[in-house]
């Protein structure tokens, strides 16, 4: 299924340290309904399926609901609110999302508990809006993504995070190494871990949901960091996306990321998984280097 990712406006109600958008809120205003409803249009007449409503944070905008109800009419068959959650924390206005059209949900949270995920995001109070709001979605039978961006702050509590989203019952878990971009670039050197030391909570939180019969993927870890949990890796599935954002359009996201945004080492090609793996983003690479990676080899076992 092909789909359209449109950032609607940079607005946002939290100061995530790892914002990918940096400030791009004191940069660009919230896109017009009129330029939003044009371009779901000429989606679907390229052949999109499905659609994207982020940011920023779409909630605050004050035409979204306007917005997925073109996606609807248009002929949408997945539409896709990716928030920070907070919003959600009113069932009234879930249930104003779902009338218009939302059938997935994708909220965001990074700590199992209070302190951490607001630390996060820099708003106290938050965590306690996302969770709020996710109850209302299972309660009105939404499907749930959710997003956890993987920080030096709470790899360790990802295990954490995966029992208390299976608890939940959320539909999917997806756990996204952070990208060193924006905000996040700013605070490289105290925000960024390394793979290397994630890696076995990754591997915990993917048990766990594993376990729970929960689909869960990560973004940005290569194969050779994910023996035993290959099939986790989300850019397997990631389906052909366009993106609409503020500084331009990305006609294919899964060719910026093979040609311009990951990376690859000469000692890659020799790993039986090259034409698979697209590598980690260049950023981490200019940030720690090679030394964590090494090609997989084919097995010597008869």
């Amino acid at each position: 299924m092909k789909r359209i990712d449109i950032k609607i406006g940079y607005n946002c109600n939290n100061k995530c340290a790892f914002c990918v958008q940096g400030d791009k809120r004191y940069k660009f205003a919230p896109r017009k309904f009129r330029e939003i409803s044009a371009i779901l249009r000429k989606g679907r007449r390229d052949g999109m399926a499905g659609v994207v409503f982020t940011g920023g944070e779409p909630t605050l905008h004050p035409d979204l609901l306007s917005a997925v109800r073109v996606a609807k009419k248009a002929g949408y068959r997945s539409i896709q609110l990716q928030t920070n959650g907070r919003m959600l924390s009113y069932e009234n206005y879930c249930k104003k999302l779902i009338t218009a059209g939302v059938n997935e949900f994708s909220p965001a949270l990074h700590g199992s508990y209070a302190g951490l995920h607001d630390k996060l995001v820099g708003v106290r109070g938050a965590w306690s809006q996302v969770m709020r709001g996710m109850g209302h979605l299972k309660r009105l039978k939404q499907r749930v993504i959710t997003n956890t961006v993987i920080t030096e702050l709470n790899y360790k509590d990802l295990p954490q995070i995966a029992h208390l989203l299976a608890g939940l019952g959320v539909s999917q878990m997806h756990f996204s190494f952070i990208h060193i971009c924006g905000t996040a670039q700013k605070n490289r050197h105290w925000i960024v871990p390394k793979k290397s030391n994630a890696m076995p909570f990754i591997k915990e939180a993917l048990a766990i949901a594993r376990a729970a019969r929960i689909p869960a993927y990560t973004e940005a870890i290569p194969f050779c960091l994910m023996d035993g949990y290959e099939e986790c890796i989300s850019e397997n599935i990631m389906p052909d996306t366009m993106i609409v954002d503020a500084e331009g359009v990305t006609q294919n996201y899964t060719e910026f990321r093979l040609h311009e945004g990951k990376a690859k080492a000469p000692k890659c090609k020799t790993c039986i998984r090259y034409k698979q793996c697209e590598g980690p983003w260049r950023e981490y690479i200019e940030l720690y280097g090679w030394r964590e990676f090494k090609p997989i080899k084919r097995s010597t076992k008869k």
